[in-house]
């Protein structure tokens, strides 16, 4: 599945103001329910605390991926958010965390699914993409710079091949 099909403009927000990873998680589910308004924030919020509770979804350089399991979806809903300050978010690494990546999918996930986490992975690790992305002010050009990032990168990845 493509980056745009996953998370939709109105899902980024960019210099969002966090006071701690508990209110960083809260806005993220209030981004995360508007692609799925049937499904009340609250829950996204619960679940994405129940999910660091089994372990921080940081992945060092001041990049998160928090993400959870949901009750009443059928494919993978995410958000992206870039905070004017970062805030601790557990890290191995120890640095604070300035750019969020949330996603929440199905109970019941397969293939795709396991395809988009490791899409959205694979992005936050690219140094080239987080700079782009911290050098950004406005929520649209947030999002064009993550969906080019996203085509860049997966054109340049080289276990892709057009053999027949």
């Amino acid at each position: 599945m493509s980056l745009e099909n996953i998370i939709k403009p109105d899902g980024v927000l960019c210099n969002a103001s966090a006071r701690s990873k508990k209110h960083c998680l809260e806005i993220l589910s209030e981004l995360l329910v508007r692609s799925t308004p049937d499904i009340a924030s609250e829950l996204i919020f619960e679940n994405l605390i129940e999910r660091e509770r089994l372990g921080c979804t940081s992945l060092d350089k001041g990049a998160a991926f928090p993400h959870c399991r949901v009750a009443g979806i059928d494919a993978s809903n995410a958000a992206l958010m870039k905070l004017s300050e970062p805030v601790d978010f557990d890290a191995a690494d120890g640095e604070p965390v300035d750019l969020v990546f949330g996603m929440m999918v199905p109970l019941e996930i397969g293939d795709e699914h396991h395809a988009d986490i490791k899409l959205v992975t694979s992005l936050l690790a690219d140094e080239g993409l987080r700079a782009r992305l911290r050098s950004i002010n406005s929520s649209s050009d947030l999002y064009r710079a993550l969906i080019d990032g996203a085509s860049l990168s997966h054109s340049e990845d080289p276990c892709r091949t057009n053999s027949a």
